[in-house]
């Protein structure tokens, strides 16, 4: 007897790491080599990071603890990474099995932004297509609160919170990306403590990027004031990144959050796609760190560079 099966036509399987994974550093050089400055950043040196399983890649958020570089891609899947002595060591991986949904779908995995405690090394990761917030333990491999604040429910399926950012005092903030093609005021929202809790109050805020830019990733310096860094897209697949500072002591609830410019990279990140962004401290001096999105595409660069800050 003949049964026929109709072909499966649902999404298919989020790509995932399989054991083994080994990340590749060789050193990026942009066309015509480092500026002495990118505005209030002295170049320290930067990677081009490439891996032996097809899953690496299409990186959305940064963050460094403990000597560590954690790096999180948009399909739910972290790397961890030690960088010393110019050598770049592969220290594990995770995934995030707990999440929105089943995690089936790439989809119910969008994860965009990380902010991970300096003590506890908790992390707290926002997904972008489901406008959640959940909190992870240090391993990443169990969450343990999950958030879906009313003020972000209609900030849109791709459009949403990019960019997560832990204030000095302990308050959180949360950009919404917009449009990569909208002009204007982006939301934000202003957590007054932990922000995978139901019951953390909030307060709505907005925030106004460079002209024709949507912002990526945010991030504290030393000062409370807030680094957010922003991208123009420009056909086929060419990105403007620019770097603003925000005053600590403007962001209060209703208030327009703008900046002011501290870099525009230009050519110096091969016009890649930078979606991820860090603050380090080292030795007393501090350290900007950039990653870019690969957007799953072979031929394009995943690239961590560091910057020295001299603003």
């Amino acid at each position: 007897m003949l049964l026929l099966v109709p072909p499966w036509t649902g999404d298919g399987r989020r790509a995932l790491f399989a054991p083994g994974l080994r990340v590749t550093a060789t050193r990026f050089v942009p066309r015509g080599g480092w500026p002495r400055r990118i505005g209030a950043l002295e170049p320290v040196g930067a990677v081009s990071l490439t891996a032996n399983q097809r899953a690496f890649g299409g990186l959305s958020a940064l963050a460094l603890h403990r000597g560590q570089a954690i790096l999180l891609s948009d399909g739910g899947l972290a790397v961890r990474l030690r960088i010393a002595g110019g050598t770049v060591s592969t220290l594990g991986t995770a995934e995030l099995t707990d999440g929105p949904e089943t995690g089936w779908r790439k989809a119910s995995r969008d994860t965009e932004s990380l902010v991970v405690d300096p003590h506890t090394g908790r992390a707290w990761i926002g997904y972008e297509r489901i406008n959640m917030i959940w909190r992870y333990a240090a391993d990443l491999n169990h969450a343990d609160a999950a958030s879906y604040p009313p003020a972000m429910r209609d900030w849109g399926v791709n459009s949403s919170i990019e960019s997560l950012a832990r204030l000095n005092d302990g308050r959180f903030l949360a950009f919404r990306e917009g449009g990569l093609w909208q002009d204007g005021a982006r939301a934000a929202l202003l957590f007054y403590g932990d922000p995978a809790l139901y019951d953390t109050p909030n307060a709505s805020l907005r925030y106004l990027p460079p002209p024709h830019h949507s912002p990526s990733d945010a991030a504290v310096l030393p000062d409370g004031d807030i680094l957010v860094l922003n991208r123009r897209v420009h056909l086929p697949m060419r990105f403007e990144m620019t770097l603003v500072r925000i005053p600590a002591r403007s962001i209060r609830p209703g208030a327009l959050l703008r900046g002011q410019v501290v870099a525009r990279f230009g050519d110096t990140l091969g016009r890649e796609n930078a979606e991820g962004l860090a603050v380090s401290q080292e030795r007393g001096q501090t350290m900007i760190w950039l990653v870019t999105d690969n957007d799953g595409a072979f031929w394009r660069r995943t690239i961590l560079a560091k910057f020295r800050w001299r603003g």
